[in-house]
């Protein structure tokens, strides 16, 4: 696709834990360290970057020995109370090797539904910005339960972007971007490279769930990026296998879909 972002200077960018990790379930270590390198570059062009990441659950689980098919809401919960903490940790050292300085913000339903705690959030959001530090966000999985949560962090990262007032949102995803058909079960489906306006034909694609370790699927991120663009903030879906695509980009030669914003 020939679309440059280049011009775009706040991004908020979400990596689900099927980016991050293995099919294993536990953190691809490699994967991260490339996810790393790629932001803090594009932080030091001049970039604004906010990054919204999955994967506490999946750090947690190789701290204590837990197996995810087989938890329960209790035993997830302390799993992201132990996985937190290990991957900001693991984020904390490996940005620092670039110079970058990180920030976690831990978010719940209520900080985005009531406006002071979303209001709140938001200032914080941009005196990190302004002071170059990398804002990691994520949902406070121990707190939140099946009736208070955000949800998928599809879900999550749309309503970041629209509270940080950002430029553009970049969803890493395990597939390329929007088919008119799930590709891995139909070799003919049409990839759907440019999306004007999110019709009901463009709503019945997302059909299906998301990877079992992922809490998304498409619909998630078509219901994501219709929150983004009704509010005039684009946004992308691409394959996070190679972070790097992330370069591709800004360079303005990408696979992915781009979903064009509504003018405000």
């Amino acid at each position: 696709m020939n679309i440059s972002a280049k011009n775009f200077k706040r991004i908020v960018i979400k990596v689900g834990s099927s980016t991050l990790t293995h099919n294993s379930g536990y953190i691809n270590i490699r994967k991260i360290e490339k996810i790393v390198s790629c932001l803090a570059d594009l932080h030091n062009s001049g970039k604004e970057i906010i990054l919204v990441s999955s994967g506490a659950v999946s750090c947690g689980l190789a701290k204590i020995g837990l197996r995810r098919e087989t938890l329960t809401t209790e035993q997830k919960q302390a799993a992201a109370a132990v996985g937190q903490c290990a991957l900001i940790d693991m984020y904390a050292k490996r940005f620092s090797d670039f110079g970058a300085t990180i920030a976690q913000i831990l978010l719940t339903r209520g900080v985005i539904d009531q406006a002071e705690r979303r209001a709140h959030a938001s200032n914080t959001i941009k005196i990190l910005l302004q002071q170059g530090v990398i804002p990691i966000v994520n949902e406070n999985d121990t707190i939140s339960d099946e009736q208070i949560n955000i949800g998928s962090n599809d879900t999550l990262a749309a309503a970041v972007a629209v509270l940080s007032n950002a430029d553009l949102l970049i969803n890493m995803s395990d597939v390329d971007g929007l088919y008119d058909k799930d590709p891995r079960s139909n070799p003919d489906a049409k990839f759907i490279e440019y999306v004007e306006e999110l019709t009901e034909d463009i709503y019945s694609f997302g059909s299906g769930a998301g990877t079992a370790r992922g809490t998304g699927g498409m619909s998630a991120k078509l219901e994501s990026a219709k929150y983004c663009t009704d509010n005039g903030i684009p946004m992308i879906i691409l394959n996070g296998a190679d972070p790097e695509i992330l370069y591709d980009v800004f360079d303005g030669e990408f696979k992915g879909t781009y979903f064009n914003a509504k003018v405000k």
